[in-house]
């Protein structure tokens, strides 16, 4: 079979022939306006640049395969996990969080861990990061997170002293903290790195008994970190480190995987938790709640155009299939807004019918219009509901159990003197998970991204971490002040 001739087209799809000649009054020109050839191809590169992510704009991504491996249906009625042996296809991106879409893949920042899941109920979004903590607990803080992380707005530099002074006056960010300036805040590449959700989410059954979950991928590769030495290193010799290690993996064929386990904690054992359960800065005892694995995530095909699937990857915690719900943590019900809403900015209303964010089951609503519908429109049907014209029917099916969210339920899990307790846990990491010579990189680490803390407010800002500091471990704080050459006043 002859193979089709591939002629050179506009994008109306009128060959053409003139692709490297303007059409100009004579040879030497000038230019005429009518050369509308070159009009599109000059409007069109214009126009490549769809707005870079707020956070997470430098990452990489692959689809795979996802198979349940154990029986969890107990706790979960989605389809998904009805079987052991069931698999779907899945998309991951992962990302650096702070720095710009050319920044290197070897800075000290926590990765995005971001999977779709297309099962035949719908898209599954888990949305998390390498950490299983967080910097702050209420959305409300994240664009002022966000903006300690990016450029002074004066100089336009990345500032020691604007990160130090929010995290000094937030305290809840110590436990992340903890973990970002370990060697953990250096993975070594995507494939050497654990993922998590995060947040606590819920799980409900065919008889709607919930329980409350958090989700933890763990490499089959080995966890693998950098030094800081080394991981700066690698930004001024291969910036794209993470991206070609990924991507080099998969095409000798080496497919990467994860283990997917979870964490259940009861209605019951959520009353009694010494912390509040939906904090997302802090963890739960692996050995109260021990891990529970479910599936393995492989990775083993990497994009054929990287703007098409990675770049416009959409992913929100909003997205979640039958048997798997929210909770009430404060972040992930701001995310639960905030995720969709940057996608519809950057992407346009109708950005879950790009390819790499459609779900594989048929779509059917009365949602229409916007910029860049490309899936007919809902033809003639009516664009209301209920209508008497249209077979579209609310299945009843899949409706989500009700969560109290009244005021008894917040005599459910009332405050306590532990909601604000913010060194406990990041002093159990420091003492007794990190060993002598992770504590010293940790220190190290500490010291020499505050010695770039500058300005007038410089030993105010300072003795405020230090502070924080001494309440999770006295060691931590001696050992910075002496590296930093600081009085500190405990």
């Amino acid at each position: 079979m002859k193979e089709e001739k591939k002629r050179l087209t506009t994008a109306s799809g009128r060959p053409y022939f003139e692709n490297e000649d303007s059409m100009t009054v004579g040879p030497r020109g000038p230019v005429l306006l009518q050369d509308h050839y070159l009009q599109e191809k000059l409007a069109h590169f214009n126009r490549e640049r769809i707005p870079e992510r707020v956070v997470h704009a430098k990452g990489t991504g692959a689809y795979g395969k996802f198979t349940v491996t154990k029986d969890i249906s107990k706790y979960s009625s989605a389809a998904l996990f009805s079987k052991v042996g069931n698999e779907c296809r899945l998309f991951i991106r992962f990302s650096t969080v702070g720095g710009e879409k050319g920044s290197a893949d070897t800075e000290r920042d926590p990765r995005g861990f971001a999977v779709k899941f297309y099962t035949e109920e719908g898209n599954w979004d888990l949305v998390g990061n390498n950490t299983p903590v967080f910097f702050i607990k209420d959305a409300k803080k994240f664009p002022d997170f966000i903006h300690t992380q990016k450029r002074d707005p004066h100089t336009n530099l990345k500032s020691a002293t604007m990160m130090w002074d929010f995290w000094s006056l937030n305290p809840e960010s110590m436990h992340q903290i903890m973990t970002l300036f370990s060697d953990r805040g250096t993975p070594d590449g995507y494939r050497h790195m654990n993922g998590y959700g995060s947040h606590t989410y819920s799980m409900y059954n065919d008889k709607n008994d919930r329980v409350w979950v958090k989700f933890h991928f763990k490499t089959q590769q080995g966890n693998k970190t950098l030094s800081g030495a080394r991981a700066d290193e690698l930004k001024g010799s291969d910036p794209d480190y993470s991206q070609r290690d990924l991507v080099d993996a998969i095409k000798r064929k080496d497919f990467p995987r994860w283990t997917l386990n979870i964490q259940v904690m009861t209605e019951a054992q959520a009353k009694s938790f010494k912390w509040n359960p939906f904090d997302i800065t802090k963890v739960w005892s692996h050995a109260e709640y021990p891990l529970i694995e479910v599936g393995v995530m492989e990775l083993n095909e990497i994009p054929r155009n990287y703007f098409a699937d990675v770049e416009q990857a959409a992913f929100a915690p909003s997205n979640f299939v039958r048997g798997i719900g929210l909770s009430p943590d404060k972040m992930l019900q701001g995310r639960i807004f905030a995720y969709p809403d940057a996608h519809r900015y950057r992407l346009g209303a109708n950005y879950e019918q790009i390819p790499v964010n459609r779900p594989i089951n048929p779509v059917y609503n009365h949602e229409r219009d916007g910029y860049m519908s490309v899936n007919g429109n809902g033809g003639d049907a009516p664009n209301y509901f209920p209508n008497s014209f249209d077979a579209i029917e609310a299945d009843p099916h899949y409706k989500q159990p009700g969560m109290p969210l009244d005021m008894a339920y917040a005599d459910t899990y009332p405050r306590n003197e532990n909601d604000d307790d913010h060194y406990t846990q990041p002093g159990l990491l420091f003492r007794k998970v990190m060993t002598d010579s992770e504590r010293k990189a940790t220190i190290s680490n500490f010291a020499g991204s505050m010695a770039g803390i500058a300005g007038p407010k410089r030993d105010e800002i300072i003795q405020r971490q230090l502070s924080h500091f001494y309440k999770a471990d006295k060691e931590l704080a001696t050992e910075v002040a002496k590296i930093l050459k600081f009085n500190f006043k405990a």
